[in-house]
């Protein structure tokens, strides 16, 4: 019996005994009475010895982990952000926030809400596994991490320009993007995701490529950050069993049956491309509803050979640059073929992108829009799948 099943049985029993306890002592006497105190403090004894024990299990996952980063101490990251005082963003499991550590370099601790600790473990030990010891110019830069009783922190490489997603979706006159910014930043993706598909000596799997999760430094590289939900894939690995997620408008079809590879992240990054290029959401309410969706839009456009018309109006040069624009759109739609095996790997993009191959073109433009799907933001899918070799192989 695990000491979770065996702790919500002891819970019941006295909960059981106390009940008992309370209807007979109003009846018998005030011995009753210290029996119901004496049963109590049991209670509060089991109770903080579970949380004991699970704290020392979370401690010896870690503790397990290869490559460990630096270690801080819950005080000192208090001291380098000035007690958690400049936020920075939220994510799913807590806050980030600015800090300087005593060599007055800029950092960005993660924090994990306390309350939410046992939901956000999974998370923060894969972040940790994850990028532990990655280094890409491409991959945002895991400095180290506090594990402190209950306290659960991450410490990242400060990012000056913030993530993608104000940069395309929130624009002002100073956070226009120039069309060549905007190609090296769907290059820097393309590269980051490249290698963590292909080169590393374990595979990484991302599961959730969206511009909220593309940091940009202050020379405007991308990189590819927010590794909460990452998966590890053995070369060698023929079958996956985990619980995926990801977010509604950027999953491929393959997400709703029991075949998964690394084409999902492909879709995923081919949905990024469109986003840059057209200036918006790939799901838009104040958009009239035919152009609500941008998936279903583009499939609307390639069809009439409109594909212009998308192109972000705001932005002069875009339309000056409008050919180079639809190029773009369209190795976008390459990497969003319905039909997992159609698509390009991430090597085979960066290849397109940097002019050493030629792109696909017979394509299919029927596209799969997730953004159609009723659900919350995110999509919870428990996945059994048999993977090919070929599937999630190296470099090809």
């Amino acid at each position: 019996m695990t000491s979770k099943r065996f702790f919500y049985l002891l819970f019941i029993i006295t909960i059981i005994v106390l009940a008992t306890i309370i209807g007979v002592s109003l009846i018998a006497g005030p011995i009753f009475l210290v029996l119901l105190v004496f049963f109590a403090f049991l209670l509060v004894f089991c109770y903080r010895a579970y949380k004991k024990k699970k704290r020392s299990e979370e401690q010896d996952d870690i503790l397990n982990l290869p490559r460990l980063p630096n270690r801080f101490s819950f005080k000192e990251l208090k001291i380098a952000t000035e007690n958690f005082g400049h936020k920075l963003g939220q994510g799913g499991f807590g806050f980030v926030f600015e800090g300087k550590l005593a060599d007055d370099t800029k950092i960005a601790v993660k924090r994990l809400e306390d309350g939410i600790i046992g939901q956000g473990r999974k998370e923060f030990l894969a972040e940790v596994e994850a990028i532990g010891n990655l280094h890409h110019i491409n991959v945002v830069r895991l400095i180290g991490f506090c594990a402190e009783k209950s306290h659960r922190l991450l410490v990242f490489e400060f990012m000056e320009n913030g993530s993608l997603d104000k940069w395309i979706f929130g624009r002002t006159p100073d956070t226009a993007l120039d069309w060549q910014t905007k190609v090296k930043i769907i290059v820097d993706i393309a590269k980051g995701l490249s290698y963590l598909h292909e080169d590393c000596r374990q595979r990484i799997a991302h599961l959730d490529i969206k511009p909220h999760n593309i940091l940009i430094d202050k020379n405007f590289n991308a990189k590819v950050a927010d590794f909460g939900l990452a998966k590890l894939i053995d070369r060698d690995q023929r079958e996956l069993n985990t619980r995926m997620r990801g977010t509604i408008g950027y999953l491929a079809p393959e997400w709703l049956t029991s075949t998964i590879t690394e084409k999902v992240y492909v879709f995923s990054f081919g949905i990024v491309v469109m986003e840059i290029v057209c200036g918006r959401k790939n799901f838009e309410h104040s958009q009239p509803e035919d152009g609500a969706r941008l998936i279903s839009l583009l499939q609307e456009k390639v069809k009439i050979d409109r594909l212009l018309d998308m192109v972000d109006r705001n932005e002069i040069d875009m339309q000056m640059l409008g050919e180079k624009a639809v190029e773009m759109m369209r190795l976008a739609m390459w990497c969003l073929q319905t039909n997992s095996c159609k698509r390009p790997s991430m090597s085979t993009v960066v290849k397109v992108l940097e002019g050493n191959l030629s792109m696909e073109t017979d394509l299919d433009y029927n596209f799969f829009t997730s953004a159609t799907l009723n659900a919350n933001d995110h999509i919870y899918i428990a996945i059994s799948s048999e993977i090919n070799n070929s599937h999630l192989s190296g470099p090809r």
